[in-house]
């Protein structure tokens, strides 16, 4: 199972078709949420900028048409399902992924932080693939939606695979660091889920202090 989840190999058996799949269902479909999406968008650029022997030779423009495309799409797919069934689906207390206080604070989240959170949440793993159906189950505005989520599925669509298209352009034999450079990736991803957490952990923590009349 993780030889299939590995980027290069999605991206030597699938090429850009496969790319395209894997972002649009990690983008929307809730059980996408472990697919490999900023570490596959990287490693697609980086292999567009080289001629790596036994890899295949990606269209860097391909790559952002159809990342961003489908990035955009599956997160319209997800914003419909909520909208659908996303209430039913938190409406039972013991599910571990969908209680219903999982979506009371969720919609206080977007609340708080308003529509850029759409956008943030692109850049946040597993975080990306839930907040479309949190805001289609929260009654989130559909016309504000659309804008935000064009927005984050732009910028991460074509971001991370230019990211990684000039890295390889300008590093010689870059190949050679392909899979330190998706580690630290990865590792990079995780850092806003870390910093939210603790703030989140803090908040719980910090005593109220009631306002004297």
């Amino acid at each position: 199972m993780l030889h299939w989840l590995d980027p290069t190999h999605l991206i030597n058996t699938f090429g850009v078709v496969g790319l395209v799949a894997v972002i649009f269902a990690e983008s929307g479909l809730f059980f996408g949420f472990f697919l490999p999406g900023d570490s596959l968008l990287v490693t697609a650029g980086l292999l567009a900028s080289t001629n790596r022997p036994g890899s295949v030779h990606l269209n860097i423009a391909l790559v952002l048409v159809g990342a961003a495309a489908a990035a955009v799409a599956g997160d319209q797919v997800g914003y419909v399902f909520g909208s659908r069934v996303g209430r039913s689906l938190f409406s039972r207390p013991k599910s571990r992924l969908f209680r219903p206080e999982h979506l009371h604070r969720a919609h206080a989240y977007l609340e708080e932080r308003g529509s850029r959170m759409i956008v943030l949440a692109r850049f946040v793993p597993a975080v990306r693939t839930f907040t479309p159906i949190v805001a289609g189950a929260s009654d989130m505005p559909y016309r504000l939606f659309v804008p935000y989520n064009v927005i984050g599925g732009v910028l991460w669509g074509v971001g991370l695979p230019l990211a990684g298209y000039t890295l390889g352009s300008r590093v010689n034999h870059i190949d050679r660091y392909l899979v330190p450079i998706v580690v630290v990736v990865i590792l990079a991803s995780l850092v806003p889920v870390a910093m939210e957490l603790r703030r989140a952990r803090r908040d719980r923590t910090t005593p109220v202090t009631p306002t004297v009349p």
